[in-house]
């Protein structure tokens, strides 16, 4: 009997695991991969390139960078909410500056997946992304 209690208890923990893993796979997802990083000729500034991909209907959280942004949409349709400006949604072939510091949120309003190259020139040894800070608002 004691056994039969040991062994339920670990299927239920076994199952509950995998349920997780499953719910956590299915979650809307930012992927950043890093593509470019090179220093400048200008002291202590390098440029950076990273690809970005957005799952449908998923947003990027308001955030900012040590320096200047172009975002450059590769595929589908993104949203840029930049602080002191109105929304602008962008398709294959738009680009869009981003000044330094400036608190902004990207959003994917397609009907698919969307993918940006972000190139920054940012300020080197300081993190590239600024989390946790108040939605721009318009």
């Amino acid at each position: 009997m004691k056994m039969t209690g040991i062994i339920a208890a670990a299927v239920l923990i076994a199952g509950s695991g995998l349920a997780l893993h499953a719910a956590q796979s299915q979650q809307p997802v930012v992927k950043r991969t890093d593509v470019l990083r090179h220093d400048l000729d200008v002291s202590g500034r390098e440029a950076i390139q990273v690809r970005v991909d957005f799952a449908h209907g998923v947003a990027f959280p308001p955030h900012s960078h040590p320096g200047e942004e172009i975002a450059y949409v590769l595929e589908g349709l993104l949203e840029y909410q930049v602080e002191g400006k109105p929304p602008v949604t962008l398709k294959p072939g738009e680009a869009l500056f981003i000044p330094a510091g400036a608190i902004h949120t990207a959003r994917n309003v397609g009907s698919g997946n969307a993918v940006e190259l972000a190139t920054y020139i940012v300020e080197k040894g300081k993190p590239l992304v600024v989390l946790g800070l108040v939605a721009p608002v318009n």
